[in-house]
Order: structure tokens, then sequence, then C-alpha cells
């Protein structure tokens, strides 16, 4: 094994350092946001395909916690409630039983979904753990 020298290690880590850097943050932001609005979009994972960088960097440039994965989730989030609440006003306004049942179920109490359930358990019990631990010894 050659020995490496302290300036080729350092330009070693520069290089390193270029290729993380090689997309600027605020970019790939503004694509993100864009792809999530035009492709009305619903996971990060989706967002992901539509940017010019691989999954790994994305999660470089947009660590867990980050104030700017917060705002791609509530781009995100706003999606889904979207759709959502058209769906459910689609499915009010339709004759289907199918589509009915379905929203019916979503808004209705716990006691009208049982009532509607076709198989019902009601569990009830005690368990005990109450345990005796014995150890000998090995004299």
């Amino acid at each position: 094994m050659l020995p490496v020298h302290r300036g080729q290690f350092d330009s070693d880590l520069n290089a390193q350092n270029k290729r993380v850097m090689a997309y600027k943050t605020s970019e790939l932001k503004k694509q993100a946001l864009a792809a999530i609005e035009n492709h009305r979009l619903f996971f990060v994972e989706d967002v992901v395909s539509y940017l010019p960088c691989h999954k790994a960097t994305f999660y470089e440039h947009f660590p867990d916690g980050s104030d700017n994965l917060k705002e791609i989730h509530e781009a995100l989030q706003k999606n889904r409630i979207e759709v959502k609440s058209s769906m459910r006003s689609k499915w009010y306004n339709s004759d289907a039983p199918a589509l009915q049942l379905a929203l019916y179920k979503i808004i209705c109490s716990p006691e009208e979904r049982r009532s509607l359930s076709m198989q019902h358990t009601e569990h009830s019990g005690k368990i005990d753990f109450d345990r005796e631990l014995i150890i000998k010894s090995a004299d």
C-alpha cells in the first residue's frame, strides 16, 4: 500500500465535498416544490424521482427535521388534503352505494360503525402477570 500524503488527502476530501455540493439546496427545493404542485405528488419518494439528484443526495440537502424538508412535507400534505376533500365531495354527490357507504364509514360514530359491521367481536378480561422467579445457585 502506498503512503497517502497530506496534500493528496486534502484534495480527495475537497473533491468529495464538491460532489456533495454539486446541487444547490435552494434550487433543489424550488424544483421539488414545483414538481409537487405540477404533478400533485403525495410522497417524498415521488418528489425525488422528479429531481436531477439521487435519493441519498436529496437527504443530504434535506435532512430529517430541517425547515426545508418540513416545507416539502407541508406541500405534500396540502395535496393530500385537497384530494381527500375532493374525493369525499364526489362520494357525497355520487349515486353509487359503495361510495356512499365508504363516506358514511368515514364520518359515522363508533356505535354506527359497529351496527354497520357484519362481524363484531367484543373482548374483555384480565391478564394476570404475577410470576415468581426462583434462582438456584450452582453449588
